[in-house]
């Protein structure tokens, strides 16, 4: 449990208290992680960047990490950044995990994504579950390609 982990958690943006709790909570539970996703604690200038910009940032954000973790809410399989973000761990072959909010389980309907992928789901109150997968090996991940993608550094 003593090595940091980067994960990016994927989440419809109405679902940012959920995101910021699940950090919490793992790192109560003693897990070390660092979230490289987009989300209410990241700064926001007030301009709207292009879709390709939005692309390039979220590429090399989900590059960083070695988990990527998908929050599912009950609106969270129509929101296309969302599909986009599963699909580029997907192409990275990074480890993913899908975890339900708090009463969702059995309510919601999962990303397409991850049905395809069959990627592991557990419930809200899975903390230690998903702290055991992420600190499992990429060599054990059904998502995994073994490949180690280099993060590329864009100017603006």
């Amino acid at each position: 449990m003593g090595k940091k982990h980067n994960i990016f958690i994927s989440h419809y943006y109405k679902d940012d208290d959920k995101v910021q709790d699940l950090k919490r909570r793992l790192i109560d539970s003693g897990y070390d992680v660092r979230n490289y996703s987009v989300d209410s604690t990241k700064h926001k200038d007030g301009r709207t960047p292009s879709k390709a910009v939005i692309e390039r940032y979220l590429k090399a954000r989900i590059a960083a990490s070695s988990t990527f973790v998908c929050v599912i809410g009950d609106k969270t399989h129509t929101r296309p950044w969302v599909d986009f973000e599963i699909k580029e761990a997907i192409k990275q072959g990074k480890k993913i995990i899908g975890i339900y909010n708090h009463g969702d389980k059995d309510k919601v309907e999962i990303p397409e994504a991850l049905k395809e992928i069959n990627a592991n789901i557990i419930g809200w109150n899975s903390v230690d579950k998903i702290g055991d997968l992420i600190e499992e090996s990429n060599d054990n991940n059904p998502n995994s390609n073994s490949t180690n993608y280099a993060i590329q550094r864009v100017k603006c």
